[in-house]
């Protein structure tokens, strides 16, 4: 009889251990005290699929009676981890969640928070995206690629209020800059700036430890908001991807050299009417090759950026 009550018993705990890690991503998340009142989560560098979709970066802003987040992660369930250690290590509400712009794995973890009561807050412009067809097919795809974490209950959440311009709002004792970049990285791009702390958090607008994301065909128009980025006084910047930095010409120079390289490179090809694959074949793509989503991404930013410069020389 004791044999078979320790048989069940250990059959309960197998299935009750199941359970729990299905609903919990295998991954490896810790919230990073920055400053007195910013922390952040590092995303692995990879493709949108790596690493169980923990791939980009999420803030927080600490104030007396509230957490403030910014990016809300790829699925519900790294959305849930995130608020998990939130609970733990500030304790404090979350009411309101910026959204740096609509991409996918930025914004699958939206519908955590929507649940417990936070004011959602997105760029105006981003509309175009989310009521499009293209966002439907992403998270249809993301139900495949990323099953079970993005599933048939995973919805794309609307902002509760769209920022229109730049303003500065007071968060308990500290004032934050709400700085809108309209079409860059994506339809829609903003960043924070926590004045006190002198922190940025940049969104996809500045990418590190891999090759950036080029999903629009706005890429002069990214590369001039960079200037902007670093002209603000920030001494930590939080970049959509990869790690957290202090100097800004070493940290940007990444995203600001790869987006120039595809921006000259595709555009002397149009302009001397190469094919898309003789203007592929003759860029030297050795120094980024290396990193990290090269490989699947590449060509890809590549062949949006020649479209939409081959379509710009026909308009002229």
């Amino acid at each position: 009889m004791h044999i078979i009550v320790f048989l069940l018993s250990m059959m309960l705990s197998c299935v009750s251990f199941a359970q729990q890690d299905s609903e919990t991503p295998p991954v490896d998340m810790q919230l990073v005290k920055l400053t007195p009142h910013v922390w952040y989560v590092k995303g692995q560098a990879g493709i949108a699929t790596d690493n169980h979709g923990f791939i980009s970066n999420s803030a927080v802003i600490e104030t007396e009676d509230e957490a403030i987040v910014f990016d809300a992660l790829g699925t519900p369930a790294l959305a849930q981890m995130l608020l998990d250690l939130i609970r733990q290590k500030i304790n404090k509400p979350v009411k309101r969640v910026y959204v740096s712009h609509y991409h996918a794995d930025h914004v699958f973890g939206l519908q955590v928070f929507k649940q417990i009561g936070a004011e959602i807050m997105g760029p105006e412009g981003a509309q175009q995206y989310i009521f499009s067809t293209g966002a439907e097919n992403r998270l249809n795809e993301r139900r495949e690629s990323l099953k079970p974490w993005v599933n048939k209950d995973t919805r794309l959440i609307e902002p509760d209020s769209y920022i229109k311009q730049d303003q500065t709002v007071r968060a308990g004792k500290l004032d934050i800059q709400i700085i809108t970049f309209g079409a860059a990285h994506s339809h829609a791009d903003l960043a924070l700036y926590i004045e006190q702390d002198q922190v940025l958090l940049s969104g996809d607008l500045i990418f590190v430890g891999r090759i950036p994301f080029v999903g629009g065909n706005e890429i002069a128009r990214w590369i001039e908001k960079l200037d902007q980025l670093e002209s603000i006084p920030a001494k930590w910047i939080v970049p959509g991807h990869g790690e957290a930095f202090q100097d800004k010409p070493k940290g940007m120079a990444l995203t600001r050299d790869y987006l120039t390289l595809l921006q000259q490179s595709m555009q002397h090809a149009v302009g001397e009417m190469l094919s898309f694959d003789e203007a592929y074949k003759a860029v030297d793509w050795s120094r980024f090759a290396s990193l990290p989503a090269f490989d699947r991404g590449n060509r890809g930013n590549a062949y949006r950026i020649f479209l939409s410069m081959e379509a710009s020389s026909l308009d002229h």
